[in-house]
């Protein structure tokens, strides 16, 4: 009976945000991603504002296991092409994520600045990493899970649909990633 009390009480608290979201699919997504798009969780990443077409692309990889991520592959089973788009026109809707409130290294965002610049990040991701069609946003997104993506793209577990970025990370170091997590995450 308490357990019942208790499941009723989660159950309204949460009515505000299940009345706010537009498609009922997007129920589990948010529950890790933030209610508006904005990751409070390790290693996951804000989804708000993100291009719709790089949302489609990622979810269809998820129900296809062409990326392998629990629960996401489980969750991404059985939706049709339609419930995919109409879940990444949603997500891109949410407002854009905070930058981190730490305050920067000026030693790292430079280092970042030049490895943006001598790797031309900014020409898929644009010039404010606000991202385009395939190319996610970066600007604001959680340092950690920043790191967690550009490792796995250079340990080739985390396969790029598009191979420039099997190009661009070849060769750059571990250290170079953490300052390129740092600078982005900061970003407006």
């Amino acid at each position: 009976m308490f357990g019942l009390a208790i499941a009723s009480l989660v159950v309204l608290a949460a009515l505000p945000v299940l009345a706010a979201i537009p498609d009922e699919k997007l129920v589990p997504c948010l529950a890790c991603h933030g209610d508006k798009g904005q990751s409070t969780i390790p290693e996951v990443p804000s989804l708000g504002a993100q291009p719709v077409f790089y949302l489609s692309v990622q979810l269809l990889m998820f129900r296809e296991s062409m990326r392998n991520s629990e629960p996401m592959n489980a969750l991404m089973k059985g939706l049709s092409d339609d419930d995919l788009r109409r879940m990444a026109a949603a997500l891109a809707k949410l407002p854009a994520p905070k930058p981190a409130v730490a305050p920067s290294d000026p030693a790292r965002v430079e280092r970042a600045r030049l490895l943006v610049q001598q790797h031309r990040c900014n020409f898929c991701h644009k010039q404010d990493f606000s991202g385009e069609e395939n190319a996610p946003r970066l600007a604001g997104q959680r340092e950690d899970y920043l790191v967690k993506a550009l490792r796995d793209y250079k340990s080739n577990s985390r396969r790029a649909y598009d191979p420039s970025m099997a190009d661009v990370m070849h060769p750059l170091t571990d250290a170079d990633l953490l300052d390129l997590a740092h600078f982005l995450a900061r970003l407006r």
